[in-house]
């Protein structure tokens, strides 16, 4: 099942990321939650199937208004007290599995582990809320302003869009951003 080839990325990425995002890479993933879950929704609607492992705040509505496809996604809240074993018995199975650390850092020994476990299945493994040693590309993203819709003062109304300015580095993406 490792196949050397790319995820679907989302529209907004594609200049950010000129080669695509590697299958089997590790990355860590700083700045808005809507990163990951624009992520999510683009492979989840390119038929590709999910993990989301220790984000109980994700917002499932919110994802399905992204454009995530539900059936596609599998989603543990609270993956117990060891999440990377969670998420390293998903990468089996995903396409993409994103990890909520919480803030912990991982050992170098069990990073490089699960890392060689999801290079093999083929599986992108995206670190959020945390850091991972020897990541192989880090992608930050920072919101910069908001989009406003149906308010009847100017300044007021829903959030229709929420624009954000991102970096990416690391070797596996092909260019240091």
């Amino acid at each position: 099942m490792a196949e050397k080839s790319l995820l679907p990325i989302p529209d907004s990425l594609v200049g950010l990321l000129p080669s695509g995002l590697p299958r089997g890479a590790v990355g860590v993933l700083t700045g808005a939650r809507s990163l990951s879950v624009s992520m999510v929704a683009a492979v989840t609607a390119a038929g590709g199937y999910v993990a989301i492992v220790g984000q109980p705040d994700t917002g499932l509505l919110a994802a399905t208004e992204m454009g995530v496809d539900l059936e596609r996604l599998a989603v543990v809240p609270d993956p117990g007290a060891d999440p990377v074993e969670v998420a390293s018995v998903l990468v089996d199975g995903m396409d993409l599995v994103v990890l909520g650390l919480r803030g912990r850092t991982i050992a170098p020994g069990r990073a490089r582990v699960v890392t060689a476990r999801a290079q093999q299945r083929g599986c992108t493994l995206l670190v959020a809320d945390g850091d991972w040693p020897g990541a192989a590309f880090r992608l930050d993203a920072r919101v910069c302003g908001y989009e406003l819709t149906g308010g009847p003062v100017p300044g007021v109304g829903r959030i229709s869009r929420v624009r954000l300015t991102m970096r990416a580095r690391g070797k596996a993406l092909g260019r240091v951003g």
